[in-house]
């Protein structure tokens, strides 16, 4: 297709991305923020093409909430109603189990936005055109320096303004950053990554403006350069503070949904928790059962153990550091527990899974960011002999593609159903 050609094109479908899906003389064409029924015209750069002009707009088109919606590449779907949004989401999980062989009904998507995202990782960028702070243009190089964003908490109001001025502080380095912000109990918790070391000028100039922006917690690649309040978070009963820089579900509400669905599986009183992280499940899990947290990163488990032994009500955890990719437990180890939680990055657990799935262990509730290895992981549960009870979508990542997952698996009779805890 000849550069800047103009070509009217029919929508059929959404993909993954929810990007719209065009059939014709020219092949198949992704086309970002079009609907299932609409014609558009798109110029074509390249192999790639860009909306130009809706000529015909489908019902489920709806008005975006963010000025900056079609520029920053933070959300995909802002112009979808909310049933054509809902079926997407499920549409994905649903045909990746196909995909997989895997019969399965995917529940109605829970929404788990809640306050929203209580946490932001912002890039910055220094060029001629000066400063610019924010998130990644849609399929580009080139940050969209936004001014505010609708989905994150309230507790984040304030997280672009800090991210602006210490990227300022440190322009003098020229490099590229990215400065991931947390909203804690006591406040603001940011990790600058990118800056490398720098000397004690910039050091002291950082921690001053940490002070002037009332941060709690201001670190350099997890290195604390000044810790004013304890960045806690709140897990079930349990308060922890976590390393820096460590992950968190990007919602507070989306935790606990999560955190629900796996408690409410549970009828056992032995229970591993793998790829446990600082705990979202495992302090949640111990008000009721034994624990055994495994997890690579000692200090995440450090930080599991000393909210577990100051918490009342919260039954002491055992851990383990472990890499579980190199090393997963094997169906020996496995044998001593009536049920195992796993919550693996998106590349999912295809070592750890092929030991479960050659186990007896009763029930297994598999948590993933990723449709496609929740779904390859699945069929090794199944090929292994487990029956998925039930597949629940959760809706914590509002107006982007990602979605988390929690299968219900079991070995013998079906779970006992209880009364929802989401609610």
């Amino acid at each position: 297709m000849a550069e800047t050609a103009l070509v009217e094109l029919a929508i059929a479908s959404l993909n993954h991305r929810g990007e719209g899906l065009a059939k014709g003389k020219i092949g198949a064409t992704r086309l970002a923020y079009t609907l299932p029924g609409e014609r558009v015209l798109a110029r074509f750069e390249g192999e790639n093409a860009r909306l130009v002009e809706i000529l015909e707009a489908s019902p489920e088109r709806i008005a975006p909430i963010c000025r900056h919606f079609g520029d920053c590449g933070g959300c995909a779907a802002q112009h979808m109603s909310a049933s054509l949004y809902a079926e997407w989401k499920r549409g994905v999980l649903s045909r990746a189990l196909v995909r997989a062989g895997v019969g399965a009904d995917v529940g109605p998507l829970i929404d788990a936005h809640g306050e929203g995202r209580r946490r932001a990782t912002f890039h910055a960028r220094f060029g001629a055109g000066g400063l610019a702070v924010g998130f990644m243009q849609a399929r580009a190089h080139r940050i969209a320096a936004i001014e505010d964003c609708p989905i994150l908490a309230p507790s984040m109001s304030k997280a672009l303004a800090a991210a602006r001025v210490l990227a300022g502080v440190l322009r003098q380095l020229g490099r590229p950053l990215d400065l991931s912000a947390t909203a804690s109990l006591g406040g603001l918790d940011i990790d600058i990554r990118g800056a490398g070391e720098f000397d004690f000028s910039v050091r002291r100039e950082l921690i001053a403006a940490a002070a002037e922006l009332d941060l709690s917690r201001l670190s350099n690649h997890g290195d604390i350069l000044i810790e004013r309040r304890a960045p806690e978070i709140l897990m079930g009963l349990a308060t922890v503070v976590p390393p820096s820089g460590f992950f968190l579900q990007p919602t507070a509400e989306g935790e606990r949904v999560l955190a629900a669905l796996a408690m409410e599986a549970i009828d056992g009183e032995r229970v591993a928790d793998l790829f446990a992280g600082v705990g979202a499940f495992a302090l949640r899990l111990a008000e009721r059962h034994s624990v055994h947290a495994v997890e690579i990163q000692s200090a995440a488990l450090d930080a599991l153990t000393r909210a577990a032994r100051r918490t009342p009500g919260v039954r002491p955890i055992s851990v383990e550091t472990r890499d579980l990719f190199q090393r997963p437990l094997t169906k020996r180890e496995l044998s001593r527990f009536d049920a195992v939680v796993f919550d693996p990055p998106r590349a999912g657990a295809a070592a750890q899974t092929a030991e479960i799935a050659a186990s007896q262990v009763p029930r297994v509730i598999a948590v993933s960011c990723d449709p496609g290895t929740f779904a390859r992981d699945a069929r090794t549960l199944v090929d292994g002999g487990y029956r998925l009870e039930r597949t629940t979508a959760i809706d914590q990542f509002r107006f982007s593609p990602h979605l988390e997952i929690v299968g219900v698996f079991s070995r013998g009779k079906p779970a006992k159903r209880t009364r929802s805890v989401l609610g």
